[in-house]
C-alpha cells in the first residue's frame, strides 16, 4: 500500500530542509510528555525508596528508644527529603499530583493539634479550634462540636479523621512535616541558633510515650502508602500519566513557572524574608530549608531539560522543553538553561552558608545584612528564570493555557503587612 503523503507534510518537510541548521524540526511532543512522566516515576520511586529507608529508622526509634536511633532517624528524613523536593515541580500543572500532595508536604502545620508545646505557642486561635488538641494527650477530642474517639492512632484515621481537621488547612497531620516535629520537636530559638530538641526519652519514659510512638509509627506508614499510590499514578496507564496525555506540554510549563515563581520565591522565601519570621520557615523544626529549596530548583531544571540522576546514580534523559524551545529559538533555550543553573548555583550558595556559617532561619532574620543578601539572591535567581519561562510560554503560543501562579509577597508586598 503506497501511503499517501498531505500537501502540508510535504510543505513542512521542505521548510526544514530549505531552512537548515537555522531552525531544526521540533522535536515530538509526545516524546517529550513521556521523558516528563518517565522522570516523574523515577522521582517518586526514589522518594518512596528513602521513605521506606525512613519508616525503618522511625521503627528502630520506636523499638528502641535512644539517643543514636533518634539522630538515625532524623538522618533518614534528611536523606529523605532531597528526592521528594525535587518532585515538586510536577506540582501545579497535574491535578492528580495537586490533588495528592497536601497530604506529603503541607505546611506550616500547627504543631499543637499533634503533641505538647511551649506556653509562648499560646493556648487558642481565633482561627482554629484545634490549636492545642494535642492528640497525642487526649484519647478523645472535639472536632466541629462532635466529640471523636482518638484511642487508635491509626494511619485511617491520620487520613480521614485528623488531617485538615474542621476543613483547616494548617492542622496538617500527616505527610513529611508532622513526622518532622514528632522527630526534633519546636524549635524554640527564634531567629537565634540551633533547631527542635526533643529528647529520646519522649519516647520511652515520657508522658504518653506510648501513643507518640503510634502516631510516629502510624505517619510513616502512610507516608509510604502515599507515596506508593503516586508510583502507580505514573506508571503506565496510570492515573497521572492519563491525565498528561490529556493535559499535553501545558502542563509542564504550568508546573515549573508556579514552582519558581509564586510558591518558591513567593511563598516559601520572600514571604519569610519580609516578616523575618522563623515559622515561614519550609523546614521549620529540622533547620533544613536551605536543603530543601535547592532540590526544588533542580527539579525544576530537571524537568526543563528532560534529565534526572536517580539516587543509584542511574539517569533518565529524553526529548525535552529545551529541545523544543531550542528548534524555534536557540538563543532563547541558552538563556533559560544559563538562568536555571544560575538559580541552581545560588541555592549552592545558600546552602553552603546553612552548612558553616547559620541556618535558613537566621539568615531571614531582621538586622542580618549578609544573611538576608544571600537568600534575596536566590529569590532573585528564581525570578529571573520564572521570565525566562514565560518567554517559552509565548514562543511556543501557550500563553492562553499556561497560567503561573503568583504570590503577594512579590506582586503586592504591602497587602503582606495589612
Amino acid at each position: 500500500m503506497t501511503r499517501r503523503v498531505s500537501r502540508s507534510t510535504i510543505a513542512a518537510a521542505l521548510l526544514v530542509a530549505v531552512s537548515g541548521a537555522a531552525i531544526a524540526a521540533d522535536p515530538d511532543k509526545a516524546a517529550i510528555l513521556k521523558t516528563y512522566g518517565d522522570i516523574a516515576l523515577a522521582g517518586y520511586e526514589d522518594a518512596l525508596a528513602s521513605a521506606k529507608a525512613l519508616d525503618a529508622a522511625t521503627d528502630a526509634l520506636i523499638a528502641n528508644p535512644s539517643d543514636a536511633t533518634l539522630a538515625a532517624a532524623r538522618k533518614a528524613w534528611i536523606d529523605a527529603r532531597p528526592s521528594y523536593q525535587q518532585t515538586e515541580a510536577f506540582r501545579f500543572g497535574n491535578p492528580v499530583v495537586d490533588a495528592w500532595e497536601g497530604r506529603v508536604n503541607a505546611w506550616p502545620l500547627d504543631e499543637g493539634l499533634i503533641d505538647y508545646v511551649d506556653a509562648d505557642y499560646g493556648t487558642e486561635s481565633d482561627e482554629n479550634g484545634l490549636y492545642t488538641a494535642n492528640v497525642i494527650a487526649n484519647p478523645r477530642i472535639m472536632i466541629d462540636g462532635k466529640q471523636i474517639d482518638a484511642s487508635k492512632i491509626t494511619p485511617d484515621f491520620l487520613k480521614y479523621t485528623l488531617q485538615e481537621a474542621g476543613g483547616i488547612e494548617a492542622n496538617v497531620a500527616t505527610g513529611y512535616h508532622a513526622i518532622e516535629f514528632l522527630l526534633w520537636g519546636q524549635d524554640l530559638n527564634g531567629t537565634g541558633p540551633g533547631a527542635g530538641n526533643r529528647p529520646h526519652t519522649d519516647y520511652s519514659t515520657a508522658a504518653h510515650a506510648d501513643r507518640r510512638a503510634q502516631y510516629l509509627d502510624a505517619a510513616t506508614d502512610l507516608l509510604v502508602t502515599d507515596l506508593e499510590d503516586m508510583v502507580a499514578d505514573w506508571q503506565e496507564g496510570g492515573a497521572a500519566r492519563e491525565a498528561l496525555a490529556e493535559a499535553g506540554l501545558p502542563a509542564i510549563l504550568t508546573g515549573m513557572g508556579s514552582l519558581s515563581f509564586g510558591e518558591l520565591a513567593g511563598e516559601r522565601m520572600k514571604l519569610g524574608l519580609l516578616l523575618h519570621d522563623p515559622e515561614e520557615e519550609h523546614d521549620c523544626f529540622s533547620d533544613n530549608t536551605y536543603n530543601s529549596h535547592l532540590y526544588d530548583a533542580v527539579g525544576i531544571r530537571n524537568v526543563y531539560l528532560g534529565h534526572y540522576k536517580r539516587d543509584d546514580g542511574s539517569a533518565i534523559s529524553g526529548p525535552s522543553i529545551s529541545e523544543l524551545v531550542a528548534s524555534r529559538d536557540k538563543a532563547l533555550d541558552s538563556e533559560i538553561r544559563a538562568l536555571l543553573d544560575d538559580t541552581v548555583t545560588r541555592m549552592e550558595t545558600m546552602r553552603d552558608r546553612g552548612e558553616t556559617v547559620e541556618k535558613y532561619d537566621q539568615m531571614i532574620a531582621e538586622g542580618n545584612t549578609a544573611g538576608n543578601a544571600v537568600v534575596e539572591a536566590a529569590i532573585d535567581g528564581l525570578i529571573a528564570q520564572t521570565r525566562g519561562i514565560e518567554r517559552a510560554v509565548a514562543l511556543l503560543d501557550l500563553g492562553a493555557v499556561v497560567t503561573i501562579e503568583q504570590s503577594d509577597s512579590l506582586t503586592n508586598p504591602d497587602a503582606v503587612f495589612q
